[in-house]
């Protein structure tokens, strides 16, 4: 049995750059601090000192993971915190030197309490161990691990305690992708529909449009900031934000004054080849340059590859389908999610794990499997799909210039979503019993080629890009 992984662990709100190096250390300092308080010693704690490991802290300064330490040891939540909220914590802690704790409490933490270790602990390349100190004596000591699209473990977990997947718990249990279709074929259902039947089992419909609407949203808002924001993108880099210029010219003088009124804005323009190419890739950009900017976005089902999803469904709703409303937002998102949580359960989403195939393969998987039953293809087709965008992402190597989530993962979510299309199109057109290689094949093919990748290209920024190109180059 595998423990079940609901659509709404797949698609998170959070903060950028990174769900693993950013939303998976902050999550961990709230739970470490959370920890502390149910053992009632938090009071007694006067010092704190945090190291970071492997691939934590080989492109932790790039990915803001020691930013995101200190937010989460303050007890921010990233799903709700005020994004321009941020850099005033962060530059008040590291002036005073000390951390502010809810109710009050104030914890004296020195600019160097945050080290960065080149080692790799054996359970997983994202390690990170907190400690705490009572006059000089150490209290508390937990290391956690980050292992992709924020979630987090400890080495000691059971999973045994987690909802597994069954018939007691869950009315279709999903572990392959082959159990997905039999089910689908069997019930003569949509994929959207199983997860939807196996999602009420822990939330209401109500509180599950809910959710999905307020992941839509933040989608949504998300690539409207970003198409409205232009200049160069931090880190040192100087990276130009290109979202801002493509939508300049795509949008031309339409009027409009909220992303309602944006979407139907969008559907007015023309409709070329050209044109949508350069749409998706302006949605998917944009959505990844808020994320390189420390803005919220939806783990999909990483931060550094965020935009392939929103950039597909959008493309839907104003190319394919000017109709398109929460229904099929709802469908998209559904399917998404599931396909997404099929490939955590047999390989990894994590590029520390995997290599970037982990992300922007996994995501244009989920995308292209969404979009093709919104298209009005089969379940069969929608793996089909999945497995078409998986196949052709093989390999992908994760080697970001400067440790940033900028060069090249920004360009790689708009291909990504060029390739979910594609997919989807390729996949309405197959006849499923004629695949070779089913979608469960390429992700067991995808772990197998994980696992034989060199070290270097498993976001650690000491191969590839980003050491052929350097900071001098840019």
């Amino acid at each position: 049995m595998s423990q079940f992984i609901s659509v709404f662990d797949m698609l998170k709100i959070g903060v950028g750059p990174s769900s693993s190096h950013t939303l998976g250390p902050w999550r961990a300092a709230q739970t470490w601090v959370q920890k502390l308080r149910e053992l009632t010693i938090l009071d007694s704690i006067d010092t704190i000192k945090v190291d970071l490991y492997g691939s934590l802290s080989l492109t932790g300064k790039g990915h803001a993971t020691d930013l995101a330490i200190l937010l989460g040891l303050s007890e921010a939540d990233p799903e709700y915190i005020p994004i321009e909220d941020i850099a005033i914590i962060v530059e008040r802690i590291n002036i005073q030197e000390e951390l502010y704790l809810k109710g009050g409490k104030v914890i004296k933490f020195p600019n160097n309490s945050i080290s960065f270790n080149r080692e790799f602990l054996p359970f997983h390349a994202n390690g990170v161990t907190f400690r705490g100190f009572s006059k000089g004596a150490e209290i508390s000591t937990e290391t956690y691990y980050s292992i992709g699209g924020g979630f987090i473990v400890q080495e000691k977990d059971n999973l045994e305690e987690e909802i597994e997947i069954n018939k007691k718990n869950f009315p279709y249990p999903v572990n392959r992708a082959i159990q997905l279709e039999e089910f689908c074929e069997k019930e003569n259902l949509l994929i959207s529909d199983i997860v939807f039947k196996n999602e009420l089992e822990l939330k209401s419909e109500q509180e599950i449009d809910f959710e999905l609407n307020r992941i839509w949203e933040t989608m949504l808002e998300c690539m409207y900031i970003g198409c409205h924001t232009e200049g160069k993108l931090p880190g040192g880099l100087n990276v130009k934000r290109r979202a801002f210029g493509t939508h300049q010219k795509l949008i031309k003088d339409s009027q409009y004054s909220n992303p309602e009124e944006w979407i139907a804005a969008i559907r007015s323009t023309e409709v070329k080849f050209r044109e949508i190419l350069k749409w998706v890739s302006c949605f998917a950009l944009s959505v990844n340059e808020v994320n390189a900017s420390l803005g919220r976005v939806v783990t999909a089902p990483t931060n550094g590859s965020a935009g392939v999803i929103p950039a597909v469904l959008m493309y839907y709703m104003v190319i394919e389908n000017h109709e398109a409303d929460f229904n099929q937002i709802r469908r998209f998102l559904l399917t998404a999610g599931e396909i997404g949580s099929i490939f955590k359960k047999n390989a990894t989403i994590s590029a520390a794990m995997g290599g970037c195939q982990a992300e922007i393969g996994v995501s244009s998987a989920m995308a292209a499997a969404a979009l093709t039953e919104l298209l009005g293809g089969s379940a069969a087709q929608c793996l089909v799909a999945a497995e078409i965008a998986m196949e052709h992402h093989l390999g992908l190597t994760c080697d970001p210039i400067g440790g940033l989530v900028q060069v090249p993962c920004i360009e790689r979510n708009s291909m990504g979503a060029i390739k979910a299309i594609n997919a989807a199109e390729m996949a309405l057109e197959t006849d499923p019993k004629e695949v070779k290689v089913p979608l469960d094949k390429v992700i067991d093919t995808m772990w197998e080629t994980a696992k034989d990748m060199n070290k270097n290209y498993k976001e650690t920024s000491e191969g590839g890009l980003a050491i052929n190109v350097g900071l001098a180059d840019c």
